[in-house]
């Protein structure tokens, strides 16, 4: 098995990297890693309706959908993930979340802390979570990867994914929120998230037969250049790739209150229909019209009302109020 302590903290790329080693390096991996500032969405999910849109803006949080299913995380420097890469004639034996944490769970206890697996996924510590997993297998393969956390901004992680459930009517896949925890408010002695990484990695080479250090070459590291430029910076992959879902929110302006409601599919607004208090000069159909078929994407929706004169059709409502009335 290759082990990497991959030192890349860019989500866009160690997301690729993610996809790159499970399909295209034959042998069995081991990765640690960590991302800096990051929301990962499950592959399932609407990330719009996932995170704060707000917060995330005003915090410059990367958002990354990935591979595998499963729930939105808010990564830090404080946070360790790990993936393991594995081979099996056998279908039943790819998808096994204990077989992955079971690790990680040896490790803690080693150090004392009372670690177990819970419900479907999760690894907790005295009832509350600190790691949640999630796998993906395509043919005779599986990908799986979790979250440590280590010394995680508390704050962060609630304001990045806090978010307002009646905007979004869809049938995606929903986070469910839990209480969570530090592992390092649970060690006895003190340690960096370094040193507690450097402690799975020699859990890991010393207990599983035939594993060695392995470093990316040149050629790994522009292949996992060009599947991030191609995928996981796009909007097409990030929010794009999202489910179909109905979007209502109403705000209130200085012109009245604002009302918008939207059918999205494949990322684009497929109708617009704006109500509200608010008075209106001009026909507001040509505002609704020149919004379908525009990707839910506040530069592109920008970008289309400034091709209008706003005082034209509304009294009182700025392009700033209507933005914020479609998010």
């Amino acid at each position: 098995m290759l082990c990497i302590k991959h030192r890349s903290t860019d989500p866009f790329f160690n997301i690729a990297t993610d996809e790159f080693i499970f399909k295209h390096l034959k042998e069995d991996c081991f990765m640690l890693w960590q991302n800096d500032n990051a929301i990962i969405v499950g592959k399932h999910q609407n990330t719009l309706a996932e995170i704060n849109l707000d917060y995330v803006k005003e915090h410059d949080i990367k958002v990354v959908r990935r591979l595998s299913g499963g729930g939105a995380v808010y990564h830090d420097m404080g946070n360790l993930n790990f993936t393991f890469t594995r081979s099996s004639e056998r279908d039943d034996d790819l998808v096994d979340f204990k077989r992955y944490t079971a690790p990680i769970i040896a490790v803690l206890q080693e150090m004392g802390v009372n670690a177990e697996f819970s419900g479907r996924n999760d690894i907790m510590i005295e009832g509350k979570k600190f790691s949640g997993n999630a796998e993906h297998v395509f043919k005779n393969k599986v990908m799986h990867h979790g979250t440590l956390l280590f010394s995680s901004n508390m704050p962060n992680i609630s304001g990045a994914l806090k978010i307002n459930p009646l905007k979004y009517k869809d049938r995606a896949v929903k986070s469910i929120p839990k209480r969570v925890t530090n592992i390092q408010d649970h060690l006895k002695e003190k340690m960096s998230v370094e040193e507690f990484a450097d402690r799975i990695m020699n859990y890991i080479l010393e207990n599983y037969e035939d594993s060695k250090l392995y470093e990316f070459s040149e050629e790994d590291l522009a292949m996992i250049e060009s599947i991030k430029k191609e995928k996981y910076e796009s909007w097409d992959w990030n929010y794009g790739y999202s489910p179909n879902y109905d979007f209502k929110q109403g705000v209130k302006t200085s012109g009245g209150l604002l009302e918008m409601n939207m059918n999205v599919s494949k990322g684009l607004i497929q109708e617009v229909k704006i109500q509200g208090d608010f008075f209106h000069i001009r026909d507001i159909t040509d505002i609704e019209q020149a919004l379908a078929n525009t990707p839910h994407d506040e530069a592109k929706i920008r970008e289309k009302l400034a091709q209008f004169n706003l005082k034209d059709y509304f009294k009182d409502i700025s392009i700033d109020d209507l933005v914020a009335a479609m998010f």
